[in-house]
């Protein structure tokens, strides 16, 4: 079973749409011990990192995130999702979970840059990653996003994509997934990616 973390957040009914698809037992829960009880585990998101962090706390949801990451679960943060793993952002106030060192940033103010980022985009891939298994190699997916992240540990970074600056976007660590695009929205190219992280060996 696949647990979607409800934080009550956007984006979730999308994704648990997509795992479906693909045939997997998914559910999405803000219950403890459901999540702790699950194969894997997904935080998607959009909206406000500050309004997300203080909610996840509100419903008692922040050690539960941190127990199931610490413990070896496949863990997948989809946009915001990824962005709470780090430290803190420039979008509102307060801290991030910190699991990751580095930043969120917003993009700056150039010259013929849209802001936010919406549409597709080629991924610079930087290395092999099971989450890229069986995928072309600079995939196009698809992003919503005005701050993106800045990884302290350039070892962890899986790919890149240019946007004015270069956004990482794709980042792994032990059994830490984190992407900055959709790929719930990423046609066959995200449905993929979801496989392959919902085919995962569990390592717990």
């Amino acid at each position: 079973m696949i647990a979607i973390i409800d934080y009550k957040a956007g984006n979730l009914r999308s994704v648990e749409k997509a795992i479906l698809s693909l045939g997997h037992d998914v559910c999405v829960t803000d219950d403890a011990k459901t999540i702790l009880s699950c194969e894997k585990v997904i935080l998607p998101g959009v909206g406000s990192f500050s309004d997300a962090m203080n909610s996840i706390k509100t419903l008692g949801l922040d050690s539960v995130i941190r127990e199931t990451i610490y413990k070896g679960t496949p863990f997948l943060g989809i946009c915001l999702g990824m962005q709470l793993m780090y430290e803190e952002s420039e979008e509102g106030s307060g801290k991030g979970f910190g699991i990751l060192k580095g930043k969120v940033k917003r993009f700056p103010q150039l010259p013929d840059l849209k802001i936010p980022q919406i549409g597709w985009n080629n991924l610079n891939v930087l290395k092999k990653s099971p989450i890229l298994d069986g995928i072309s190699e600079n995939p196009f997916v698809y992003f919503v996003h005005s701050y993106y992240v800045e990884a302290e540990d350039l070892s962890t970074v899986t790919a890149t994509v240019d946007y004015g600056v270069t956004p990482h976007v794709l980042v792994e660590k032990d059994n830490l997934f984190l992407a900055q695009f959709h790929p719930e929205k990423s046609g066959k190219t995200g449905l993929k990616m979801l496989d392959n992280f919902a085919k995962l060996q569990v390592i717990i």
